[in-house]
């Protein structure tokens, strides 16, 4: 039955067919034989976040939609996407260089916390040296105004920018990159496992987005050649 679905059904869908045929079945015994025999839908169950149980702060949306910066190291924008890895939604932490739209830091985890925002963080700032005085904008998750995060960019002296509540387009090139890598690289029934989805997604964002990948916004450069340019010029 589950070949004959393509991999699509899972121990409900099975277990309802067989017993339409006259073998009667349970969901429960169904999804025991198919743990046992590996079997998996490679349906995507529908996404859902689990409510937020930490306080609010209040940032101001300080970069107001100002995208066009001046220099690499200015503003950095970060936000989360989730993934498919098998038999879990997996999240991805990407933070984004807004000069030429590089991703300079990135995590992937089965947990979407600060402890994921945070490495995505620490990953860019070791990555691009340290640097400093950087606007961190990203949308108001409590991902990024939990105490922990916010004490982190505290001490990197950055200075934080959130995205107005529940308006997607103050973060509009987080939204451009995910949608770019989703539909160019990640599978549409998504990756077998997260170790297969993060080899996947360092080869699209190192090998192929950074490196090859004409932007727009470039002028037709790819992001590591805009900001070779930029070296080159100033």
């Amino acid at each position: 039955m589950h070949e004959a679905s393509k991999g699509s059904a899972g121990a409900r869908t099975i277990a309802q067919t067989l017993t339409n045929d006259g073998v009667s079945l349970s969901r429960y015994r169904a999804t025991g034989i198919m743990r046992k025999l590996s079997l998996v839908s490679c349906q995507q169950p529908k996404h859902k976040y689990k409510k937020a149980t930490k306080e609010h702060v209040e940032v101001p949306n300080t970069l107001a939609r100002e995208f066009d910066v001046s220099r690499p190291d200015q503003v950095w924008c970060g936000d989360i996407t989730f993934i498919w890895t098998g038999q879990q939604w997996s999240y991805l932490a990407v933070i984004l260089d807004l000069y030429a739209r590089k991703p300079v830091g990135w995590a992937l985890s089965s947990s979407p916390d600060s402890n994921l925002t945070k490495k995505a963080l620490m990953m860019a700032f070791e990555s691009r040296n340290r640097p400093r005085k950087i606007m961190f904008h990203s949308d108001q998750g409590v991902q990024y105004t939990s105490l922990a995060y916010r004490q982190i960019l505290w001490k990197y002296g950055m200075t934080q920018s959130m995205s107005r509540r529940g308006n997607c387009w103050d973060n509009s090139p987080m939204e451009r990159f995910f949608r770019s890598l989703k539909s160019e690289w990640v599978p549409d029934l998504g990756y077998q496992s997260i170790g297969q989805a993060r080899l996947a997604i360092n080869q699209y964002i190192l090998g192929y987005y950074n490196r090859t990948r004409p932007h727009q916004h470039n002028c037709g450069l790819s992001p590591n050649e805009a900001e070779r340019r930029f070296t080159i010029n100033y």
